[in-house]
């Protein structure tokens, strides 16, 4: 699978004025995606999708790159370990511990929002839950792209969308999860967080397809956080897959939800935009 994705993703492209740079931080392989004028001090740190077992930089170069210009600010796409070779928590590790080092290096959590897609969406909700825990600064917000939250598959949608979905069948759910963590941690809130205690974090923006067995996932943790008392928007587009927002070359519903998610990030680091599409 690592094969197959990682090299059909060396025709995607980035776009016009935004600088590409290789990077370690932490000890991990990372790009820094850079729109022409951004600030120095603002960042979007993405986390990329991959079920827990593959994606690199070269998979989400394009997409990260996009966000970033929508956003008008840099984004910084790291390579976090992957399983099986490296199950739970290497990825929630390496997450922690590059936020970290960027507020070491002066960034303030302030000026820094999380991002991430599918797993790397659950990831962003580790990593949140992890550093509340711990009692770090949090950053100023997150966005989820159809994240994936629940191990278990045991959302409505497994079922109710079963038929729509393009790309998953609820039975291959469980394989996936295997070879990230055992069975007996599937319900562990940082492996699945629809089963944590989701208060205290920062203002959250979710936007997922309708037609994902993962929907359910979304829904879910967005009642969790209302509940809680916490901030969250988020948005079920109709007609759209798991991570469709990746498709934004072709599909002009992807370009919207990109664009949308830079004015998101724009609102909470008071930046405004620098280019447009």
């Amino acid at each position: 699978m690592r094969k197959t994705w990682h090299s059909a993703a060396k025709v995607l492209w980035t776009p016009r004025k935004v600088r590409v740079e290789e990077a370690k931080i932490h000890g991990l392989t990372a790009e820094w995606l850079t729109p022409k004028g951004a600030p120095e001090d603002k960042l979007l740190l993405y986390l990329h999708g991959g079920a827990y077992v593959m994606g690199n930089c070269a998979t989400h170069r394009q997409l990260v790159s996009y966000l970033a210009k929508y956003s008008g600010i840099k984004a910084l796409l790291p390579e976090y370990r992957l399983a099986p070779e490296h199950p739970f928590p290497a990825a929630i590790d390496d997450a922690v511990g590059l936020y970290r080092s960027l507020l070491a290096d002066g960034y303030t959590a302030g000026n820094i929002v999380i991002a991430g897609d599918s797993a790397g969406g659950g990831l962003t909700m580790a990593t949140l839950l992890s550093l509340r825990d711990a009692r770090d600064p949090l950053p100023a917000a997150a966005c989820l792209l159809s994240p994936w939250l629940d191990l278990t598959a045991t959302g409505e949608s497994m079922t109710t969308r079963a038929k729509k979905d393009p790309w998953f069948q609820p039975e291959d759910m469980p394989i996936v999860a295997a070879y990230y963590c055992r069975e007996d941690q599937l319900r562990n809130p940082l492996v699945s967080p629809v089963f944590a205690d989701l208060s205290g974090l920062p203002p959250l923006y979710i936007q997922v397809g309708e037609d994902e067995i993962l929907l359910s996932d979304s829904t879910r943790a967005a009642d969790k956080v209302k509940a809680a008392g916490g901030e969250v928007e988020i948005e079920i587009w109709p007609g759209m897959w798991h991570v469709f927002q990746a498709f934004l070359v072709q599909v002009p519903e992807s370009k919207k939800a990109a664009k949308k998610i830079g004015k998101f990030v724009q609102r909470f680091l008071k930046e405004k935009r620098q280019s447009e599409a």
